[in-house]
Parts: structure tokens; C-alpha cells; sequence
């Protein structure tokens, strides 16, 4: 598996998403959605036609909201990576900092491990800091321990303030942003 330092990682370009992206972004997100679903329901079809046209129509709606900004990870001409996030939001009172929602970031399982998802997400928090953000918020599949080993690692908590049910099947957590004058 190639890592974050060879050739083929330099290569790598993190860009706005357009409507010519969507068959592979789909293709991508219903194999990554197989790929970590797999782990706890082993016998379930998770990549099917089915599976892909449902991805595919969730991801037209993305592009198709002035909100939700859709960034592609390609390599080499193949989109090998996709992220979306929700516009930040100004939380009440009026004064209050902006928050944004990082909704989708998901990467080909056959280039997890060689930076993209990194790279997705530097490219989020450019676009949050650029915006004023001063915190992030996503939410990951409890069972999905490598999604929740990467968000750790970058520095993203478990959100105090939005506990779990106990038969909840995803964790919230939170990200702190660093205000403009601290950069």
C-alpha cells in the first residue's frame, strides 16, 4: 500500500467537487460505506447498484445546496476521496461564533493510509478558518473505529454537550478552531 510520503501522494490535488465528480464520488462512498460496514455486519451486501445510486443521489443534493461546499481529493486523474461540510453558522445570541458541520469524508478504501483523508481534511479547516469559524462538529459511526482513530488523531473530541442515547449508533464530536488573531 503506498503511504503518505511516496511519489504518488505528491500528486495528490484537493478541489471544489463539480457534477462531472459524482459517479466516482458515489462509487467511492458506497465503497467506503461497505468497507467499514463490513466489519460489523460481514455478510451484508453494503456495495451493491442499489447502494451506489442511493450515494449518487445524495451526493447531487450536496452539489446541487449553496450551503454545503463539496471538496474531491484526485490522484493521478481519479477521484479517490470527497468531503462536504454545512456553512457555518452563526449560533444565538447574534454575536455568538460561527460553528460548521463536516457531514461527509470519505476516502477509497484502496487509498486509505496514504493521506487523503488528511489532506480532505486540511483543506475543511482552511475553508473554516477563512469563514471565522470557531468550532467544528461531525458525527461518526460508533462501530467505525478507524474513522474515530482518524478524528482523534486530529485532534477532534468526543462533544460534552451532545451525549449519546445508550443504543445510539454514532458519536458526536467537536473540534475547536483557532480564532484568527491565535493563527
Amino acid at each position: 500500500m503506498r503511504r503518505a510520503g511516496d511519489a504518488a501522494s505528491l500528486s495528490l490535488q484537493v478541489r471544489p467537487a463539480t457534477p462531472a465528480d459524482l459517479d466516482a464520488i458515489a462509487r467511492l462512498h458506497a465503497a467506503a460505506r461497505a468497507a467499514y460496514h463490513r466489519s460489523r455486519f460481514p455478510d451484508a451486501p453494503f456495495d451493491t447498484p442499489a447502494e451506489h445510486a442511493r450515494r449518487l443521489a445524495a451526493w447531487v443534493r450536496v452539489l446541487d445546496r449553496d450551503d454545503t461546499p463539496a471538496l474531491c481529493a484526485v490522484r493521478q486523474d481519479t477521484v479517490v476521496g470527497a468531503a462536504a461540510y454545512r456553512h457555518c453558522t452563526p449560533a444565538a445570541p447574534p454575536r455568538a461564533p460561527a460553528t460548521v458541520t463536516l457531514h461527509q469524508l470519505h476516502v477509497d478504501p484502496g487509498h486509505w493510509g496514504t493521506g487523503v483523508g488528511r489532506a480532505l481534511h486540511a483543506a475543511c479547516l482552511h475553508a473554516w478558518h477563512a469563514a471565522g469559524c470557531s468550532r467544528a462538529f461531525l458525527e461518526v459511526l460508533w462501530h467505525n473505529r478507524r474513522a474515530r482513530a482518524f478524528y482523534t488523531g486530529l485532534g477532534w473530541r468526543p462533544d460534552p454537550g451532545r451525549r449519546p442515547a445508550p443504543d445510539a449508533t454514532h458519536l458526536s464530536l467537536t473540534l475547536p478552531l483557532a480564532a484568527p488573531a491565535a493563527r
